[in-house]
């Protein structure tokens, strides 16, 4: 029987009559229906995250008791671990091991890690002011911005929702979240761990809609504070016009071309597998997909060699099934996009090393699948080089000195992540420095800590996810000053007094 998702507004689940069919995407088979939500939805959403921001108990309650109900949603991931990650595996393709292994227990911790801190980061800071003019004290507290809308992506939908979540919510925020509708079924299950933490009604809200149905109405109405979206420039931009109506806070997590550089010096056999899991993990589809692979000329045929052959080696499957080592795109248009890239690079002169295709296996016929591809012989003035294409294919190529190197991988309109691979600790620090992205990882990949910021630059996006300098980004800062001069009325008294 195929399982009805409701939407969770204002502490209800409610079903609409517009209902969506999701597909999964290994066998092109419908799983469940999820209710999709319209502009009265979306008011009645916006309207009951206000009324609890502005006249709920979210606000009041002390920083202990919220504390207690965020862990309550971290133990309530974990209480429900496997069925979550088999649920993310159905709905997004990915293999049952990187579900079970990195995305829920990874959703956990980042509710733990906020709700244990959040005392800390919202401690007052008191500055002392001792000047000719006056004395003062002053106190910098932060508050949350009020309502926020969270916009999240299909690659990782409980893993990015979740994310967003702790940081709003442990800055005293309320929220209306909305996941993609290809992979909406986590963040709705989410919905029921939130309800049964005790949320008060209204702090959580979660609607499964599109994008170009409600996107206008969530991002440009006054009662929302702020929206936080991770996904893909061209409807970052489209935000960005949306908020512009009405000022408010925005961060926005974007598209990245992300480069690895491999040097002669590092450890090959790890730097092979590290480059390969930087591009084939979750099929391609990561923002910070090492997309963009260059290897120091002495061992480039070595390198080569050793990864195509592991490439042409990775197990195309089912991702409920644990020899699978990649799972399917997340929809055919998805593969279409990608197949167009790959022959469009063909045309171009590229030569294709290994891939290119939708596999021949007829075990794998119903689903999105697409071959592991690399592609050689790649300038900077091709699409392949410089457009983000989200899917399991790396172009190669070679540099022969550290400055080469850097500007190679600074030749592109992104800057979200690096990898540095090498033994020479002063040449990877001094080379990190160089490399206009956002985080840079040294031997290597894809290290996530909630402790540490994480976000690009250029069309990357702006502002950051994690750390304090994350959760900060949920906050407004406030300065109350006090003057403080002992036995004198304070300066403005005598300004125009008479």
């Amino acid at each position: 029987m195929i399982k009805n998702y409701p939407l969770f507004i204002n502490g209800e689940f409610k079903e609409t009559s517009n209902k969506q069919d999701i597909i999964n995407p290994a066998t092109g088979e419908i799983i469940a229906k999820v209710s999709l939500a319209d502009n009265h939805e979306v008011e009645a959403a916006i309207s009951g995250a206000r009324e609890a921001f502005d006249k709920g108990a979210w606000r009041s309650i002390t920083l202990e008791e919220r504390k207690e109900v965020i862990l309550k949603i971290s133990k309530g991931i974990l209480d429900k671990a496997a069925e979550l990650a088999s649920l993310e595996t159905l709905n997004n393709g990915k293999p049952l091991k990187e579900s079970t292994f990195m995305d829920i227990p990874s959703s956990a911790k980042v509710f733990e890690y906020f709700a244990n801190n959040l005392k800390e980061l919202l401690e007052a800071e008191t500055i002392s002011i001792d000047s000719q003019i006056a004395n003062a004290e002053s106190r910098l507290i932060r508050q949350p911005r009020g309502v926020v809308a969270l916009i999240v992506p299909w690659n990782y939908p409980l893993l990015m929702a979740s994310w967003k979540l702790a940081q709003s919510l442990a800055a005293g925020n309320t929220v209306i979240l909305k996941p993609s509708t290809l992979t909406p079924l986590t963040a709705l299950e989410l919905g029921k761990i939130i309800n049964e933490a005790g949320i008060p009604k209204g702090v959580v809200n979660i609607i499964a809609a599109r994008g170009q149905d409600v996107g206008a109405k969530l991002c440009s109405d006054s009662r929302v504070d702020m929206v936080s979206f991770t996904g893909s420039n061209q409807v970052g931009r489209k935000i960005i016009e949306y908020t512009s109506e009405n000022v408010k806070k925005v961060i926005m997590e974007l598209g990245g071309k992300s480069a690895s550089l491999v040097f002669a010096e590092s450890d090959i056999e790890a730097a092979v597998n590290g480059s390969l899991c930087s591009i084939f993990l979750n099929q391609g589809q990561m923002c910070t997909a090492m997309s963009r692979i260059f290897i120091e000329d002495k061992i480039y045929d070595r390198f080569i060699s050793d990864f195509v052959n592991k490439a042409k080696r990775i197990k195309l499957g089912n991702g409920l099934d644990f020899e699978t080592q990649m799972g399917p795109l997340i929809s055919e248009s998805q593969r279409k996009k990608v197949a167009a890239f790959v022959e469009q690079a063909k045309k171009d002169g590229a030569k294709i090393l290994c891939g290119g295709k939708i596999p021949e296996d007829s075990k794998l016929n119903k689903g999105f699948f697409f071959e592991p591809t690399v592609i050689a012989n790649v300038n900077a003035d091709m699409a392949i080089f410089q457009e983000e294409i989200f899917g399991p294919v790396v172009c190669v190529g070679k540099f022969s000195s550290p400055e080469e190197a850097v500007s190679l991988a600074n030749n592109s309109n992104f800057g979200l992540a690096a990898c540095i691979w090498s033994k020479d600790d002063q040449k990877t620090q001094g080379l990190a420095k160089k490399i206009d992205a956002g985080s840079v990882w040294i031997n290597t990949y894809g290290m996530f800590f909630e402790e540490l910021p994480y976000g690009g630059f250029k069309q990357s996006g702006f502002g950051k996810e994690l750390g304090k300098e994350g959760f900060f980004e949920y906050t407004r800062l406030k300065n109350i000053t006090a003057d403080t001069t002992k036995g004198a009325k304070p300066l403005v008294n005598y300004w125009y007094g008479f």
